[in-house]
Order: structure tokens, then C-alpha cells, then sequence
């Protein structure tokens, strides 16, 4: 069975290819639910994703995901400026924080699977000049949380408690599993 990822995302591209899945990228432009229970977003922005892309090729598996930062039940998104960015590492600093990935496999325009991985993750407590250094890096303005656990962001992180990759975008130990039920290996 083809696997198809529908996303953007140089992270989780990066990962199903480091894992050795064979797969392409293609992509519909959905709405994203920012807002509200963020359970429920992350799901409807996975599954509206997968969804979309599986209409167009009805005999792949469509691999759509979501995911988001989660701090006081607030979704803790991508920022809009730097502003903004150092509002929300200010806010992660010091304290533990929830991040999930929402992910979604579709067939034939039908959510065939869908499952949630959470991760808690702490970071240090930072100074001023490390926000400010990190902010620098330009790093974390493309990222939920304002924050890459991959890159300089992982400078920050005092602990993690669940998947790390997770933490980057999708949770391969558990979707190497899932993809397995729908015949797709990592080790074939």
C-alpha cells in the first residue's frame, strides 16, 4: 500500500524518511482549528487534513497529524512575531507543559484510524539573555510553542516524560505499529 503524508512539516518528513518508510508529500490546504478544546482541534486538524488528500488518491493510506502545545489548557500555537514567541517561552519557563500529536490515517475519504500521543515536557528555568539568545536562532518562529526539541530548542528542556519524537511531530514508535496493522513495515 502507497503511503502518502499530508504535510508540510520538514520534521516529519525527516522522520518517516529516517525510519526508512517509503512515502511522498502531497498536500491540500485545509482550515485549521486553532481555538477551543485543543483536543478537538488537534483531531479535527489531523483528520481534515488526511481526509482531504485521500479523496484525490483513494487507494493510498493518507497520513495527516497535529501537533500542539499545550500549557493551563491553552493551545500554545506558532507565533505571529517575536513579541509573541518570547510571551509564550516565557510563559513554558520553568514549568511542565503537555504536548500531543493528533494523528490521522485515511483511506478512500474515511478516517480509517485516529490516535493521540502525549508527551509532558519541563523545561529549565532560563534566564533573560537564553530567551533572548534562543530568540536569535530564529528558530522557534515556525514552531508550536515557539519551541524545536531537535534543534537549540532541546537547550531549553529539563526532562521529557513520553515520546520524544512525539515532541517533534509524530510519535513513530506507536505509528510504526499502527502503520503495520495497514501493512506497511519498517523493517521490510
Amino acid at each position: 500500500m502507497n503511503l502518502i503524508l499530508a504535510s508540510r512539516s520538514p520534521r516529519r518528513k525527516d522522520l518517516l524518511e529516517k525510519f526508512g518508510f517509503d512515502f511522498s508529500v502531497q498536500v491540500i490546504p485545509t482550515e485549521e482549528v486553532e481555538s477551543g478544546d485543543p483536543d478537538s482541534a488537534a483531531r479535527a486538524n489531523a483528520r481534515s487534513k488526511a481526509l482531504a488528500v485521500s479523496v484525490r488518491y483513494p487507494r493510498s493510506l493518507v497520513l495527516g497529524a497535529d501537533t500542539i502545545v499545550v500549557l493551563d489548557g491553552r493551545i500554545l500555537g506558532k507565533p505571529k512575531d517575536t513579541r509573541h514567541a518570547r510571551a509564550m517561552l516565557e510563559s513554558l519557563n520553568g514549568r511542565q507543559h503537555q504536548v500531543s500529536t493528533v494523528v490521522a490515517l485515511g483511506r478512500g475519504g474515511q478516517a480509517v484510524r485516529i490516535f493521540k500521543e502525549t508527551t509532558l515536557v519541563r523545561f529549565r528555568q532560563l534566564s533573560e539573555l537564553e530567551i533572548n539568545g534562543y530568540l536569535a536562532t530564529g528558530e522557534p518562529f515556525d514552531k508550536a510553542g515557539s519551541y524545536g526539541i531537535q534543534g537549540f530548542g532541546g537547550l531549553l528542556v529539563e526532562s521529557i516524560k513520553g515520546c520524544y519524537y512525539n515532541v517533534m511531530g509524530l510519535p513513530m514508535p506507536r505509528l510504526a505499529v499502527e502503520l503495520r496493522k495497514h501493512g506497511i513495515e519498517v523493517f521490510s
